[in-house]
């Protein structure tokens, strides 16, 4: 039994995963069709929103909701695993830097990490309102 409950749950976040994949895969490029490619806004707003979305749904999990604990490995652990992008952030940081483009790395850098912060948080309040 352990082992068929193990596939599940591999089955639950790979599928989460490929879901995530892909809506960050459509949105990003929306955002850099849309607004251009000079600074990586669509890994800013994807990692904001995403920040945004793990503090509510974690908040959720574990504070507010009796969820079946599936749910947190295909919303948190696959779906928001694949569609948040850090390692994105960090290359398309280096990036800038390669590029002699300092002030928008340290923008991205600043930006990134200030407005996830402040999502996830806010996140977390919205999911303890009653």
């Amino acid at each position: 039994m352990g082992e068929l409950y193990n596939m599940i749950n591999y089955l639950i976040v790979g599928t989460g995963g490929f879901v995530g994949a892909i809506v960050r895969f459509i949105l990003g490029g929306w955002i850099a069709q849309r607004w251009g490619r000079g600074y990586p806004l669509g890994t800013f707003v994807i990692n904001v929103s995403g920040s945004f979305f793990i503090g509510l749904l974690m908040t959720l999990f574990t504070e507010r909701l009796t969820a079946n604990p599936q749910w947190r490995l295909l919303l948190v652990v696959g779906f928001l695993g694949a569609y948040t992008t850090f390692s994105t952030f960090e290359y398309e940081t280096g990036a800038l830097v390669r590029d002699g483009e300092f002030l928008f790395a340290a923008l991205n850098v600043i930006f990134s990490v200030f407005a996830g912060f402040i999502a996830l948080r806010m996140g977390e309040v919205l999911a303890k309102i009653p």
